[in-house]
């Protein structure tokens, strides 16, 4: 089961944080990259304000891919399984790192757009469809453990890209076409490895019908002796859908049945993003500056933000099987709420007293831990225990639809809300930390060693009323 986690998270999540993280080192060598080859092909400099424009649409064009390929992935999951459709995206991911790699040598930047959004579409698929396998494969006992997963690989892949993009590595200007095309090697270490490790069982037995291979994949994964009782648990799951086929993303939003879960996932994955998380990144270089940093050192320092998630993302993974769900996120939320507080007043009096910027330190890294804790590993993990077989890939679908669509809006409006509000724009986010923690305590039950049949039933009451 761990080496099945780890092969799938390799070319997975991996790539999504792996890929975000890189584009912030070669900027600079990208602009120069631009002006030059306008200036070869039109023979005059290139406008700032297109250059702006190139950028920005080189550093954006990833979130659409994201988009399009969440909007695929569950499809994908359906008709080539869990395991075809995560080995066809590394198709993808080694196109995009090819497109990539020879935009440099052949002067054409469009050919970098075109390797961005190809990349987007791998993380797009990768999001929706790893922790689907990973949630599927899982014992209920182990289930969020394993499940963290996904954020333990994706919070790796924002660390490794830290990492990597320094200058003494493939951040300086001769290896920035290097560091872009890298994406290739999880895709062949994931075209390497998964092939040895068997298809979802659930995906076998209920999609397909296949008893005997979700037998031979079952005793793969818990053993000759332990996997009697999962086989029982799929069984029950296949016998109450009766047959009833992978349902559309749309289905969704007309079946009464799955309403509540529906808006927890919608609720939960919005929250994830507009948490604030974001303005912390933004806020980062400008508060070490503050702290007295030197500016070339701050990528040393920002390498601790990315150790911060990856660190979480592990403790969260040991720690959701024996606290629970609920009260994780509900703490990682109600966390988040403290620090903005804190940050707001420290930000405001920030040249007041030379201790102040130091007080915004620890508060940045506290926030980071608290999402980390909370919100960053358990909205995955909750979104594949809340639908059974039928609805889940879906449900991926939406969530991961909402997910991309939230990225790409607080990436365009993030700049003026934080110019209009400066530090207070942390009193937005704290609303929405606390309006987030609100609704899941009010909402959403305790899904720990619960089959996804009786998680269903718990969301019976609130979808049909209390007396059905």
């Amino acid at each position: 089961l761990f080496l099945a986690v780890c092969a799938v998270g390799i070319g997975g999540t991996f790539q999504y944080g792996y890929n975000v993280s890189i584009i912030n080192a070669p900027t600079q060598h990208i602009h120069r990259f631009l002006n030059e080859t306008w200036a070869s092909r039109y023979h005059k400099e290139l406008n700032p304000d297109l250059l702006t424009f190139l950028w920005s649409v080189i550093a954006s064009i990833f979130s659409l891919g994201g988009l399009c390929g969440a909007l695929v992935g569950g499809s994908a999951a359906v008709r080539l399984g869990r395991k075809g459709a995560l080995l066809m995206n590394n198709g993808i991911a080694i196109l995009a790192s090819i497109l990539m790699g020879i935009s440099f040598p052949t002067g054409l930047f469009e050919l970098l757009i075109a390797g961005r959004f190809l990349i987007g579409i791998n993380s797009g698929i990768g999001l929706c469809v790893q922790p689907l396998y990973i949630g599927e494969v899982a014992p209920k006992h182990l289930r969020g453990g394993l499940a963290m997963g996904t954020s333990i690989f994706l919070t790796g892949g924002i660390l490794t890209g830290q990492v990597i993009g320094l200058r003494e590595l493939l951040g300086g200007e001769k290896y920035w076409p290097l560091l872009l095309s890298s994406s290739c090697f999880p895709a062949f270490a994931q075209l390497l490895f998964l092939p040895w490790f068997p298809e979802s069982p659930r995906y076998l037995l209920i999609d397909r019908g296949d008893e005997l291979n979700c037998a031979k994949a079952l005793k793969r994964f818990h053993g000759s002796s332990e996997y009697r009782r999962e086989m029982e648990d799929i069984q029950r799951e296949c016998f109450a859908l009766d047959g009833e086929k992978p349902k559309k993303p749309w289905q969704l939003f007309t079946d009464r049945g799955v309403r509540w879960q529906l808006l927890t996932v919608i609720v939960m994955t919005m929250g994830q993003q507009l948490s604030g998380i974001n303005a912390i990144y933004f806020y980062a270089t400008y508060i070490f500056e503050q702290a007295g940093i030197p500016a070339e050192k701050i990528p040393y320092v920002t390498l601790g933000t990315g150790a911060c998630e990856c660190l979480t993302a592990l403790t969260c993974g040991l720690l959701i099987d024996h606290v629970g769900r609920r009260c994780l996120i509900i703490g990682g939320y109600l966390l988040m709420t403290l620090w903005s507080i804190v940050l707001t007043f420290s930000l405001t009096y920030q040249d007041l007293y030379s201790w102040v910027p130091y007080v915004s330190i620890a508060s940045i890294f506290a926030f980071i831990l608290s999402f980390g804790l909370g919100p960053g590993g358990i909205t995955n993990t909750l979104t594949a225990e809340l639908f059974v077989q039928s609805a889940r890939p879906a449900a991926y679908m939406i969530g991961g639809t909402i997910s991309w669509i939230s990225f790409f809006t607080i990436g365009m409006i993030f700049p003026f809300i934080v110019n209009g509000l400066k530090q207070y724009c942390f009193l937005v986010f704290l609303l929405e930390c606390s309006s987030v923690a609100a609704f899941i305590f009010l909402v959403i039950p305790e899904t720990k060693n619960k089959s996804f049949l009786d998680i269903t039933k718990e969301f019976h009451k609130l979808n049909f009323g209390r007396n059905t």
